[in-house]
């Protein structure tokens, strides 16, 4: 199936690597332009050159954090200036550190406010003027499972991110009329390298491995494994193409079944 991407001008947060860094790169074989951002000036350079090798598509980069307050409008202007113009972007960046309830303090909450949930406010906000130009507008904001299936010592994450799917949902209600599509996408655990240094969090907590904590993790998937970045990647890409055209406002689930709800 032509999924309509060709040509299209794309931006990926945190795509250095894992999620992102999978996201970019499927974009790019369906012959996107597409402009990736991390705030390891290194890492995003191997990055940009591996999947320029791999797809023949010419990739960009704007190096910057996120979750600066600072750095959005530089990061999205750069990026429309690269490209000449925005059809989609994805909101993607690291998670917040692992632990309980009472192992935090407030700055490491507002930290926490600024990486998993301002980050896509204010990417958002200064996008949305290109957005409101392009013909095949679409956004993707990457969360996690956990927003329906709260998951044991990640309170930053588990409270956080829902307020990432509140906005997207009421963004689709709003700007649908603009022809804008927003959805998101939430990952169960995946093979990236967050969640290995989630996994030796675990490890020590719970004074095992990080292959013991995995297996638990894997038992709990009726597919018996973790996802794959690619796996994350492709449904991404689906909802931000032309052929997700009459899906907005779409809480997408991509976790081998490890959310045990209906709804």
């Amino acid at each position: 199936m032509d999924l309509g991407l060709k040509g299209k001008k794309a931006f990926v947060g945190g795509s250095s690597r894992g999620l992102g860094f999978a996201t970019a790169r499927i974009l790019a074989e369906e012959g996107c332009q597409v402009v990736l951002n991390g705030r390891d000036s290194e890492k995003l350079a191997q990055a940009v050159s591996k999947i320029s090798s791999d797809t023949g598509e010419k990739a960009f980069s704007v190096v910057g954090d996120a979750a600066d307050p600072d750095q959005p409008k530089k990061l999205i202007q750069e990026a429309a200036g690269i490209l000449g113009g925005l059809d989609l972007i994805v909101t993607n960046t690291g998670g917040p550190p692992a632990g309980e309830f009472e192992s935090f303090d407030e700055k490491t909450w507002q930290r926490a406010i600024d990486l998993a949930f301002m980050s896509h406010v204010r990417i958002i906000n200064n996008a949305l003027p290109y957005l409101k130009e392009s013909s095949h507008a679409s956004v993707v904001t990457v969360t996690s499972y956990s927003v329906k299936q709260p998951i044991p010592n990640l309170v930053l994450s588990n409270s956080i991110r829902s307020a990432t799917i509140g906005l997207t949902k009421t963004l689709a209600l709003e700007l649908g009329s603009e022809g804008i599509r927003f959805n998101s996408i939430l990952p169960g655990w995946t093979e990236t390298e967050r969640v290995v240094e989630i996994m030796q969090h675990k490890a020590e907590v719970n004074k095992s491995t990080v292959e013991e904590e995995i297996k638990k993790i894997t038992a709990a998937s009726p597919l018996g494994r973790m996802g794959t970045p690619d796996e994350i990647g492709r449904a991404a890409v689906f909802l931000l193409s032309p052929a997700a055209s009459y899906i907005t406002g779409v809480m997408l689930t991509v976790d081998g079944g490890m959310y045990k709800g209906t709804m």
